[in-house]
């Protein structure tokens, strides 16, 4: 890919943060916004603004049917007014961390495959050579059960 093939690409955000519930009137309003901002804000080579409101409470319902086909385009999410418990942070950062070392232990497997394929070529394997990796494989699983 060169130079040639990247496109720049901007993105004009519109945020609302309501503190209550997402309602019909909040799609109005932020419809209103979006067609200031793309009538005033936005260059001719540019895509149509986008809005995102933030509330504390929606229902999917009125989500759905206010803003499913509104010529532009509003996104409405919730957002915690309140941590959740210990509990599931905890849960959450110990998934989160497993979800990166089994990322990492992909991308190490990964390189060493391909160290090996560019290794140059295959040469046989002795019955000495599979004893020593079993030996090796062994003792990393003790090591990794004594901790």
């Amino acid at each position: 890919m060169d130079n040639r093939d990247l496109r720049h690409i901007t993105i004009n955000a519109t945020q609302d943060l309501k503190l209550g519930k997402f309602t019909h009137a909040d799609a109005g309003q932020m419809h209103m916004y979006l067609n200031y901002a793309r009538e005033h804000w936005t260059h001719p080579d540019e895509n149509p603004p986008v809005g995102l409101i933030l509330c504390d409470e929606k229902s999917e319902a009125v989500v759905h049917y206010k803003l499913e086909n509104m010529p532009n385009k509003i996104l409405a999410a919730e957002y915690l007014t309140a941590l959740p418990d210990k509990a599931l942070l905890e849960a959450e950062i110990e998934r989160t961390r497993r979800i990166l070392e089994t990322r990492r232990s992909e991308q190490k497997l990964e390189q060493k495959l391909l160290q090996g394929m560019h290794s140059g070529p295959a040469t046989p394997m002795t019955e000495q050579d599979w004893k020593s990796i079993k030996q090796r494989g062994i003792k990393r699983i003790k090591q990794r059960r004594s901790k």
